[in-house]
């Protein structure tokens, strides 16, 4: 397991290499003008061509990118063209409020989905099955900005039960900067109502950002319980005379899940990805803002460090799934 786990970590540095690589050809060829839009509409030509100069823009592209990797191999980042703090500074100021709601999405998406992926199974044609087709259809149907957008209007608009965005009210105070997450800092300071606050503003956002996860993974669910309640050693189980509960819950959602936690992985760096919309809508302050402002000013740095923290969650979540299946099915063998 534990070389299994050393060539996966190898594994991270060829995919982060090969995806900056292939970042660093798009953001070529895309129009426009990094230098021109880190100096300002106003700026003369000769700024610009100062500002290119520094920023290394004069450079053939493969000097850029070799020069980049060499700055990366000794933890350098770069500097943000907008803000020009140190890009590693802006991602540890972003990147704690992504994996406080990417986290509270994947686990209301989970605790949804599983339990309603069973019932559909088990009562093929019944409400839950019905219940769960309908929510496949309109969580993956929906784009997920409009439904962020519409949640706000009613949560927010009409109801007036939860708030707008932001993770905390207006005029709230941050807690003292422990971990960057507002849930666990607000409790290490003993801060109960600030954690209330952080709590009910990371509700709407973590909601929306699940439903698409809701969809898949309970239409995945549904479709390996029906595989494997058809299996001999289920129906032994129920010849033994065991409870359908005991027969579902040990026996047969055991196997099942395989589909469903290998999806999970997958989706959980989607879900990071998919955050830039959703922190948008939401002014969340995660690092899919961060990308959204990176994108709008062309701040390469910025999006080459958010494209690398994506790429190392990503794999790294499918390493945890791999370690996993070792523990649900010991015949899994790495």
């Amino acid at each position: 397991m534990q070389r299994f786990i050393l060539r996966r970590l190898i594994f991270v540095v060829f995919v982060i290499i090969g995806v900056t690589a292939l970042l660093f050809v798009i953001m070529y060829l895309l129009p426009g003008d990094p230098a021109r839009a880190a100096a300002g509409p106003g700026a003369k030509p000769e700024q610009v061509e100062r500002i290119r100069v520094r920023l290394g823009l004069d450079q053939p592209l493969h000097i850029q990118y070799l020069t980049y990797m060499n700055n990366l191999l000794h933890g350098d980042l770069g500097d943000s063209i907008r803000t020009r703090k140190p890009v590693i500074v802006e991602l540890k100021t972003y990147l704690p409020a992504s994996l406080e709601l990417v986290p509270a999405a994947m686990f209301l998406a989970v605790t949804i989905a599983i339990p309603l992926g069973v019932l559909s199974a088990l009562r093929p044609g019944k409400a839950a099955d019905v219940t769960s087709r309908l929510l496949a259809a309109l969580g993956m149907g929906m784009p997920i900005f409009w439904v962020a957008l519409m949640a706000q209007l009613v949560f927010y608009g009409k109801l007036d039960i939860l708030p707008f965005g932001g993770r905390l009210s207006t005029g709230a105070a941050a807690p003292d900067h422990v971990t960057g997450f507002y849930l666990i800092d607000s409790l290490l300071a003993g801060d109960f109502p600030l954690f209330k606050d952080a709590l009910v503003h990371l509700i709407l956002p973590a909601t929306v950002l699940a439903l698409p996860e809701v969809a898949v993974i309970s239409r995945l669910t549904r479709s390996s319980m029906l595989d494997v309640l058809t299996q001999d050693y289920v129906r032994t189980a129920r010849a033994k005379g065991l409870g359908e509960w005991r027969v579902i819950g040990v026996h047969a959602l055991k196997n099942a899940f395989l589909a469903p936690l290998t999806l999970m992985g997958m989706q959980v760096g989607w879900l990071l990805a998919g955050s830039l919309l959703v922190e948008s809508v939401f002014s969340w302050g995660g690092i899919g803002l961060l990308a959204y402002h990176a994108i709008y000013k062309r701040d390469f740095p910025v999006l080459m460090g958010v494209t690398i923290v994506m790429c190392a969650v990503f794999v790294l979540s499918n390493l945890v799934v791999d370690v996993l299946y070792s523990y649900l099915d010991p015949r899994i063998s790495h």
